[in-house]
């Protein structure tokens, strides 16, 4: 199959298809090509089970403690030193390269 293929097989899972891509898929379900339809068929069947499994999903609040180590955490973090490029010094304006640091 190909990424358009496997584009229209997840419309169709999402059953957001038009006009155009129902023929399309009528095309390719209606093909001489067994490998295709059942690769297609296949596509759509797991793409239908992924978004099953994602709508089933609940929400799990986090430990209390977690923003309290996070934000220690945080704090204590040295961020390194920003380095900032001047366009207007690099190479190719008859001025040398340079880079500055905070």
């Amino acid at each position: 199959m190909n990424e358009s293929q496997i584009d229209l097989a997840h419309t169709v899972a999402l059953g957001s298809i038009g006009d155009e891509d129902q023929r399309a898929v009528a095309d390719i379900l209606d093909t001489d090509e067994p490998v295709l339809r059942a690769a297609f068929t296949q596509e759509v069947q797991q793409t239908r089970e992924a978004l099953a499994l994602a709508a089933s999903t609940v929400a799990v609040s986090p430990p209390p403690a977690l923003r309290d180590r996070l934000l220690a955490a945080i704090a204590t973090d040295q961020a390194p030193p920003s380095t900032i490029h001047h366009p207007h010094l690099h190479h190719g304006n008859g001025r040398s390269s340079q880079t500055v640091r905070d």
